[in-house]
């Protein structure tokens, strides 16, 4: 359901939306999309932490946040965190950090 509601707060900005994914296997394979602008990412995929999908990420040089209820993040690799529960202006305001 949280997907769902920032998959809609992403369509009202007009963002192209690429997933939403449950699982660290489907992220990873849409970070072999020809044209990803940025990433957000749910700490926690399906029990798994999203850390392999942060990686690929920054290996093709996309900037990513992670969005989390956690905390911080926990991934050593640097990137932004933004808590939640979050709302459209922090995203819309991150993504504009993430890619201007």
């Amino acid at each position: 359901m949280v997907a769902m509601l920032l998959e809609d707060m992403l369509l009202e900005l007009e963002v192209e939306v690429v997933g939403p994914v449950a699982t660290v296997a489907e992220a990873l394979a849409l970070t072999a999309v020809d044209r990803l602008d940025a990433g957000l990412l749910d700490v926690n995929l399906g029990g798994e932490r999203s850390y392999p999908v942060a990686e690929a990420l920054a290996a093709r040089n996309v900037p990513f946040l992670f969005l989390t209820g956690y905390g911080e993040a926990g991934w050593d690799g640097g990137g932004e965190t933004l808590q939640k529960p979050y709302r459209a202006e922090q995203i819309e305001a991150a993504l504009a950090r993430l890619i201007g």
